[in-house]
């Protein structure tokens, strides 16, 4: 065969695949691309030996479209004059070949006259993604390198479906595969079409350990992130493989170990065997335990002249004999810096030695302090702030510049600066060496989120219904620290709305101000003037300003001036049953207690709080405690005189591995100046203090059970806690409250998705006011209330007498006053006898109840959720504790934003 036929025949195959290639596998690609299976890069066959000894007089270029002949001679060697050789023609088949834009290529040479034949790679039209569910299309094409109007060729779509590929190995999908197509088109154009199939996630199917002795499988499990799949573990995110999980587990492994004092531990292999299915792993761990070690001698060290070493080695936790523990090893270098570092030896480093006795099975440490200079503060520096003004930032800062350094502010500082709620969460000051060795830069690199609050409140009772509250607040506003809010609430019981501002720094001093304004409306009716007990309207300002006493301690005053109106319907309530012509609230309808708390009222109340304050954050606190103590006096000018009294505090504890413990207690006590504490003034207790409680839900409270007749006739007496006796929580004038709650952490698939569940008990209790005055209605049929007219006149259903005239009226129910309530009129259609308008009460029995110390005890579970519609809450709760009358509640829930 000659030269030139050798060479034609090489590539004849090949234009033929490129022709069938319309709407079929891409030519030269895998049939499905796994992801366990490398793509094999094809290279172009060699060049057939060639004819010898002929000189090149031309070289031509036949077939290209929007290459120049002279763009195609340059990517080869072969030049006019040159003598022709089998080499150097393979040599230009491979340089062709390494630019990747041909599809075809084949060289023929005649009597000194090359021809190079080509024929170009098509252009992509189009990047399709077909099959793909659990990715989204834009994710998958941030890893694809092919888009249109690109020169197709072979190798990028085989390397894009690696991309591809390994993107669902990422998410644990190691049998997903991908099948390239391409659809020609006209103008030598085409469409690639990526055609993937997911497969399952791949799970781990099995956890083998080889070589414990000292715990179970079970137990170092446990420590593991990465769990076994089963029924049990159906929605956690930790039974997918994930190599770097793999990686992670071998350090918790090896650190559990450390903590029981096995310190010569290792993790000898960690294999990962996917089955011939790829759907699930078996993750096999081979380990050698060693001996388990006791402390021997323990000594610190220290080669600063201002710290001795004696008294540093009698601070520390570790005493000889105990089991060694490489983590409490670690807390003591973290004291030792801290300690080291609060007097302002901010680079002194702690060195640990260690020295095993293997006979003994004894671990001799020697800390030893690092001679370092004192450090002063050379510069703080702020970044990253957009809004938020430097100086708001900086009055944080508990050290200025040229201050001896002190770890302990710049811990204090850090928690400051966090409780401020501007920036990202676990925000920590960074310390950088200065200028010279014994200065040092600190820097606040914060990264700014929003500081508005758009909160949407629901929550459901068996007394109320749904509950609705909203509020839109800024806690930066214009960049200064200060804070601007709007609130607005809505149940069948209340109405309320107010406006604040809080300036935290007055005048750019360390004196916070701010003033609420506020209207409430209270309806224990449900707004239905026809079951309605009594309405309350407060209308108030406020004035507060705080001024820091110590760096945890201050003192916080306050002002309010608000009118308080309570009444109720007079056409219901009020009556002549005394015969005097004068109209008044009836105890017998409205009861006594709410009798006395009618009428207009002005409060002016001073008040003063001490609080005290260690909080690590303010927001979301992990560690730290905060107490005050208020007293309110009222009766400065006003109608109101009263003396309350009231303690709280707060105390948080971090448990380690993300658990929080946190314990809350409160009380106080009210007691009237001259006169008895008012309805309005009273301590009310329930949701959402005490979760499992409606609101007002706790505490004294008159209950007016109500009368029916049975089947038989027979007049019974309904429950207590039958929704048809009306209820009126009195309020007491002391009061206790405490919880207990244990926020429990998930695994970090649940973290991802911002899921904070707890565990709570909340305990109080609300009583102290004296025994009201209680009413009985009339048995059998109750009490009749007439109705009266503006003139307070009684109402009847006749017409009066002097409309009687010429045709008789049909007396078809007009409401009039008469005089004679006999019809004198025979033709009238009605009775002859007039019906008196009024309400007839149904017979009722007037209890008092709740009025004890005794606690009420409710447990339950909470859970909550940073969704994407914003933070939301829900609260399962049992009463475990009650008394008669109180009203229970088991769901409530609460959800809202940030902007």
């Amino acid at each position: 065969m000659s030269f030139m036929a050798q060479h034609a025949h090489g590539k004849t195959a090949s234009k033929f695949a490129v022709a069938l290639l319309g709407c079929t596998v891409l030519a030269g690609l895998p049939v499905a691309a796994l992801a366990q299976e490398p793509a094999v890069q094809q290279t172009p066959a060699p060049a057939a030996p060639a004819e010898q000894g002929e000189v090149i007089r031309s070289i031509t270029v036949v077939g290209s479209q929007r290459l120049e002949p002279e763009t195609i001679r340059s990517y080869i060697q072969l030049r006019e004059g040159q003598v022709y050789t089998a080499a150097r023609a393979d040599q230009a088949l491979i340089d062709l070949a390494a630019t990747e834009l041909f599809a075809d290529y084949r060289i023929t040479h005649s009597s000194g006259n090359v021809t190079i034949t080509v024929e170009e790679n098509p252009i992509i039209n189009r990047v399709l993604l077909e099959g793909n569910r659990r990715i989204k299309d834009d994710k998958l094409r941030e890893e694809i390198n092919l888009s249109p109007r690109q020169i197709f060729t072979r190798s990028r779509v085989r390397a894009d479906v690696a991309r591809i590929i390994e993107l669902y190995k990422r998410q644990g999908r190691y049998a997903a595969t991908v099948e390239p197509q391409m659809v020609m088109l006209d103008q030598n154009r085409v469409d690639v079409i990526f055609e993937i199939t997911e497969g399952p996630k791949s799970k781990v199917r099995q956890i083998n350990i080889i070589g414990n002795e000292a715990f179970s499988d079970g137990r170092l499990r446990g420590e593991m992130v990465t769990k076994e799949s089963g029924l049990l573990k159906i929605f956690s995110s930790n039974t997918s493989y994930d190599p770097d999980r793999l990686q992670y587990d071998q350090q918790l492994l090896r650190q559990f170990y450390l903590t029981e004092g096995y310190a010569d531990f290792r993790v000898v292999s960690a294999v990962a065997e996917l089955t011939p299915d790829k759907r699930d792993f078996i993750i096999t761990y081979v380990l050698e335990e060693g001996e388990r070690y006791r402390f021997g001698n323990v000594e610190v060290v220290s080669q600063l002249r201002d710290f001795d070493s004696d008294r540093l080695t009698q601070s520390i936790r570790i005493q000889e004999g105990d089991w060694y523990n490489a983590e409490l090893v670690d807390n003591t270098i973290e004291q030792l810096t801290d300690t080291a570092g609060t007097f302002g030896y901010a680079f002194a480093q702690v060195r640990p030695q260690f020295v095993p006795n293997r006979e003994n099975r004894t671990m001799d440490v020697r800390f030893t302090l690092s001679d370092a200079p004192r450090v002063y503060v050379e510069s703080i520096e702020i970044n990253g702030n957009t809004i938020t003004q430097d100086k708001v930032v900086r009055r944080e800062f508990r050290l200025v510049e040229g201050d001896a350094f002190s770890s302990l502010q710049v811990a204090r500082t850090t928690a400051r600066i966090n409780s401020l709620g501007y920036f990202q969460e676990n925000f920590e000051v960074e310390q950088v060496e200065g200028s010279a060795p014994d200065r040092i830069v600190l820097q606040a690199n914060l990264q700014e989120r929003p500081t508005g609050e758009l909160t949407l409140s629901a929550g459901f009772s068996s007394l109320e219904s749904f509950i609705f509250q909203g509020s839109i607040r800024q806690n930066n506003f214009r960049g200064r620290g200060q804070s601007v809010g709007l609130s607005l609430n809505y149940s069948r019981y209340s109405r309320s709305g107010s406006i604040s501002f809080t300036e935290p720094y007055l005048f750019d001093r360390n004196i916070s101000a701010g003033v609420d304004i506020y209207r409430q409306d209270y309806n224990n009716g449900f707004f239905n003037r026809q079951s309605a007990t009594y309405e309350q309207s407060t209308t108030g300002i406020a004035f507060r300003a705080g001024v820091p006493l110590t760096e945890y301690l201050s003192l916080i005053g306050r002002y309010t001036l608000n009118i308080e109106d309570v009444t109720i319907d007079e056409n219901q309530f009020f009556a002549d049953f005394d015969g005097d012509g004068v109209r008044q609230c009836e105890p017998l309808l409205a009861g006594r207690y709410l009798c006395d708390a009618i009428g207009n009222r002005v409060n002016s109340i001073l008040g003063l709080s001490l609080v005290h304050d260690t909080l690590n954050n303010r927001r979301r606190p992990t560690s730290g405690s905060v107490l005050s103590a208020s007293v309110d006096f009222a009766g400065l000018g006003g109608s109101t005189r009263y003396l309350r009294a009231r303690l709280n505090g707060s105390k948080f504890f971090d448990l380690g591995s993300n658990f929080i413990f946190s314990l809350r207690a409160e009380g106080g006590a009210i007691s009237g100046i001259g006169d008895e504490v008012r309805l309005t003034d009273r301590f009310q207790l329930g949701e959402p203090d005490i979760r499992g409680f409606d609101i007002r839900g706790i505490g004294p409270r008159v209950i007016r059970r109500l009368y029916e007749r049975d089947a038989d006739g027979v007049q019974v007496l309904l429950p207590i806690d039958d929704e048809r006796n009306p209820n009126d929580a009195l309020g007491g004038r002391f009061y206790y409250f405490g919880r207990a709650e244990l926020e429990i952490p998930l695994g970090s698939g649940a973290r991802e998705m911002g899921l904070r569940p707890s565990l709570f008990a909340d305990i109080g209790s609300v009583w102290g006011v004296r025994r009201p005055q209680l009413i009985n209605s009339p048995l059998p049929d109750g009490l009749f209330v007439p109705q009266l007219n503006g003139e307070g006149q009684q109402l009847y259903s006749q017409l009066n007498d002097s409309t009687l005239t010429g045709t008789p009226p049909t007396c078809t129910g007009t409401v009039v006053q008469v005089t004679n309530p006999v019809n004198p009129n025979p033709g009238c259609l009605e009775s002859a006898t007039n019906n008196p308008l009024g309400l007839r009460l149904q017979p009722f029995v007037e209890e008092f109840y709740g009025n004890t110390p005794k606690p009420r005890l409710t447990v339950g579970v909470g859970v909550n959720w940073n969704s994407p519609f914003g933070p939301f809450r829900i609260d399962l709760a049992y009463d475990v504790l009650s008394q008669p009358g109180d009203e229970t509640k088991t769901l409530s829930f609460n959800v809202g934003t940030s902007f």
